[in-house]
């Protein structure tokens, strides 16, 4: 199969039949084999309804219903993992994505091989509420990453099959797939302009709340792709130099004390200075840091996955 239309949503009722007559025109007019794989996060209205309806007309069209909403990492996980198109694309509900996009990005995939390509929506039709916080963001992202990606939030994306075989998806990491899928083993990452709509339907889903779990999910990205399986390179690192500041101010106040009475100078002990509690404060810090990365490596090598590598292709062995 050619392309796999992943399609997360939540109350999408009544943008979904023009979707899935949009995608169904452009994939027969390229001659597209296709699915589309509508992934239900909880709604509460009848999007369920109308995707079983949907699927009755067109054996192309898949639904994943959840019990409750999970969002949209989730969802996206869980559309990948029933995917089965050599290319897929995701794509929004609500409309504002054009399913015209997709020749373009699965040329980009299959004829320039990329392995991952993230729609820019250069234009965008959203509030300033929702565009300043998202271009602050981003810049954040490609400072952390390194990839330099205009739009990573962005929900239309063409991926290879074995990218999205091969990555995790939960939280709300869904915006940091390309970072993802970067440390994962797939370093092609390209940008495309898309073309960005105006709400048709329903109500955004948009919510402040996004942004603060989106920067702490960046931090743990950032930790668990670099140090996830080894948590004493940060910790004990931090540890040890925490622990040898402390060290230092300590012996340098117990040297200075020692020649102040060698030279009958007046002196104040060590213990009634503040900057010995402040080095005593820095060694026990170290010390629990350099138990943190202790307890963590030794819960690493007991995780079943510590050996799981991404292996892209074998000659001659099994």
């Amino acid at each position: 199969m050619n392309i796999s239309v992943v399609i997360p949503l939540l109350n999408e009722e009544e943008s979904l039949p023009e979707l899935a007559a949009w995608i169904e025109k452009v994939c027969k007019e390229h001659k597209f084999s296709y699915e589309i794989i509508f992934v239900d996060d909880g709604s509460t209205d009848n999007s369920w309804k109308v995707i079983e309806e949907l699927s009755a007309k067109n054996e192309c069209v898949k639904g994943i219903k959840f019990r409750r909403n999970y969002g949209k990492s989730a969802a996206l996980n869980e559309g990948f993992t029933y995917s089965t198109g050599s290319v897929v694309i995701t794509m929004d509900a609500d409309l504002q994505d054009s399913p015209d996009e997709i020749p373009g990005l699965y040329k980009m995939i299959t004829e320039e091989k990329f392995d991952l390509v993230s729609g820019y929506k250069k234009k965008r039709y959203d509030p300033i509420t929702k565009t300043i916080p998202t271009k602050f963001f981003n810049a954040a992202t490609r400072l952390m990453s390194g990839i330099q990606l205009n739009d990573f939030n962005c929900g239309l994306k063409a991926y290879r099959s074995s990218v999205v075989k091969s990555i995790e998806v939960y939280g709300e990491m869904h915006r940091y797939i390309p970072v993802i899928a970067k440390r994962a083993g797939f370093p092609k990452i390209g940008e495309r302009v898309v073309q960005h709509q105006e709400r048709k339907y329903g109500v955004t889903k948009f919510g402040i709340n996004r942004f603060i779990n989106g920067f702490l999910d960046l931090l743990t990205i950032s930790f668990i792709t670099k140090f996830g399986r080894k948590p004493m390179h940060l910790f004990g690192a931090i540890g040890t130099l925490f622990f040898l500041i402390g060290g230092v101010i300590s012996f340098w106040l117990i040297i200075a004390k020692q020649i102040a009475i060698y030279q009958s100078m007046p002196y104040r002990d060590v213990v009634d200075q503040p900057l010995f509690y402040l080095a005593l404060t820095s060694m026990v810090i170290g010390s629990q840091l350099f138990l943190a990365g202790f307890l963590g490596e030794l819960i690493a090598r007991t995780n079943p996955e510590r050996n799981s590598y991404h292996v892209e292709e074998r000659i001659g062995v099994e």
